[in-house]
């Protein structure tokens, strides 16, 4: 018992988000964003993150709405990195937002979204001011 295979303890190694235009996303999520661009191939981008890849492709049906899921970067400088981010660009939905708290820390979200409206976050653990 218990040595049935599942994936119980398996790293997620890709997320797919559908694009409407793949030079918009491309200069979105490289040159905004700062993600490295590993390869393209055919319709898809392919970005490296810590540990997990990201492959953003043109929609299979460009007329259904994009979204639905939201991914979150890993952000503890998350009032610097939202201001450099802004200077880029960057459309916030508002300032960043502390949804819990610990005695040595504050969780931070911050919300945007892509060119084709796919929702995303920066999320961070922030060390409490003194």
């Amino acid at each position: 018992m218990g040595s049935e295979p599942s994936l119980a303890g398996r790293k997620l190694l890709q997320v797919a988000l559908s694009c409407r235009d793949l030079d918009r996303a491309r200069a979105f999520y490289r040159d905004a964003l700062g993600l490295p661009l590993l390869f393209e191939a055919g319709n898809m981008l392919f970005f490296q993150l810590e540990g997990l890849r990201l492959m953003v492709g043109l929609a299979h049906k460009p007329d259904l709405p994009i979204g639905g899921s939201l991914i979150y970067f890993d952000a503890p400088d998350i009032d610097s990195l939202g201001t450099a981010l802004e200077a880029k660009g960057i459309e916030f939905t508002r300032p960043a937002v502390t949804v819990q708290r610990t005695e040595t820390h504050e969780l931070k979200l911050r919300e945007f979204f892509d060119p084709d409206g796919n929702a995303l976050a920066l999320m961070g653990m922030v060390p409490r001011a003194a």
